[in-house]
């Protein structure tokens, strides 16, 4: 698992104008991440950030696995157990933080911290076929405290231990249930659910969508900087957009944003 020359091809980012998406194209290997591959994510993070155009970032694997973590056989034969854990820590707090309004797109099974990846995602979209699992506990490692914050904050303490501290593998209707999964579809309907939700976030007005995706994370974290929020309600208020947004529901008509 450890070889030079990876399986597969290193994730993809590709925008189409409001919409972005990054590919996980390691499907030999359940999409799991490389060393390098952490890094280039992040690169990609940064990209997309610096894109004020785009409103949705999808995050998705190809083949019949959304991702198997990172290759914890690499790390370990390089000694960097440690370093690999802190780099999925960086990745899964950037890909909250990330300005889009991101879409996991689950295909399949996923484990380890790949699950933190999707539960740092706004939406995820999971096939009933979907399986996810950590084995943090088995094999001796402590999941990272970013990791654990956000299963406790996002599915609560008692979801968090039955993953975390049981190990027990969750199914699709067991996801959905416990706030995992946002929606449940046949895998031959993903794609086109994903791109409905991708669409229907596209056409929002970008002074609202973004700003309300950053407030309501400050308040689950506890962190809601009020000052900041009136701002933006008072930016929101004043724009064109709102105006826009006003007369296309009064002419029952689509409106068309324009970020300001």
């Amino acid at each position: 698992m450890s070889n030079s020359k990876s399986p597969g091809l290193p994730p993809e980012l590709a925008l189409d104008g409001r919409i972005a998406t990054i590919t996980l194209r390691r499907p030999e290997v359940g999409n799991r991440l490389e060393l390098e591959d952490l890094a280039l994510l992040r690169e990609q993070l940064c990209l997309v950030n610096d894109r004020k155009e785009v409103l949705v970032l999808r995050l998705r694997g190809q083949g019949r696995h959304f991702c198997s973590g990172f290759n914890l056989a690499q790390a370990a034969s390089e000694g960097a157990v440690a370093t690999a854990g802190a780099s999925f820590e960086a990745l899964a707090s950037e890909i909250e933080r990330v300005r889009p309004v991101t879409i996991a797109a689950i295909n399949g099974g996923f484990h380890g911290g790949a699950t933190d990846l999707a539960l740092a995602c706004d939406f995820r979209i999971g096939v009933t076929g979907a399986r996810m699992f950590v084995p943090a506990a088995q094999i001796g490692l402590v999941f990272y405290r970013g990791g654990l914050e956000r299963y406790v904050r996002r599915l609560g303490l008692g979801p968090a231990k039955r993953v975390l501290l049981a190990a027990e593998e969750l199914d699709a209707r067991q996801m959905l249930d416990c706030g995992f999964l946002d929606e449940v579809v046949e895998p031959e309907a993903l794609e086109a659910a994903v791109t409905a939700l991708s669409e229907r976030l596209a056409g929002m007005a970008p002074l609202a969508l973004l700003p309300m995706k950053r407030h309501l994370d400050a308040i689950a974290a506890g962190t809601l900087d009020a000052a900041t929020l009136a701002r933006d309600i008072a930016r929101a208020d004043a724009s064109q957009d709102q105006r826009e947004g006003v007369a296309a529901r009064l002419q029952k008509r689509p409106p068309e944003f324009h970020g300001h």
